[in-house]
């Protein structure tokens, strides 16, 4: 059944128009863990031309939505609170981290970190999933 749900999710991911638009790109997966990447372009950028911090949080969410996703049935957020730690440069590759630290049959949680490609953590994040028991619909 994992590769089953990894193969559907990776491939949902590659479909995901707002991924797409702004390259997020699944690079590992497996049960309530994701490793998701971008690229940060200068038309992610906020009004003092740093990262905007909507562009880091989409990272996250991504990240979160793969991992909370795993096991094969339907998990929606219920709460995401994220501190940002250092702000990245236009041009950096920045990775997101989920992996899960608790799960019950309702709900979940995660710890998300996204780094740049020199190891600076950028930012941080803790969620909570609320864990449905439908299956994914696009299984």
């Amino acid at each position: 059944m994992n590769n089953e749900v990894f193969d559907a999710i990776r491939k949902r991911v590659e479909e995901e128009p707002y991924a797409q638009k702004l390259g997020l790109r699944l690079i590992k997966l497996d049960r309530g863990y994701s490793l998701v990447e971008m690229v940060l372009s200068e038309d992610v950028g906020n009004i003092f031309g740093m990262a905007h911090g909507g562009a880091i949080f989409s990272l996250i969410d991504e990240a979160f939505e793969v991992a909370s996703n795993s096991h094969g049935t339907v998990s929606v957020a219920l709460n995401m609170n994220v501190t940002y730690t250092n702000p990245p440069t236009p041009g950096d590759t920045l990775r997101a981290e989920a992996k899960e630290t608790s799960r019950s049959n309702r709900t979940a949680t995660y710890s998300i970190e996204v780094r740049n490609e020199k190891d600076v953590l950028i930012a941080v994040c803790q969620a909570l999933v609320y864990r449905k028991r439908d299956p994914l619909p696009f299984l």
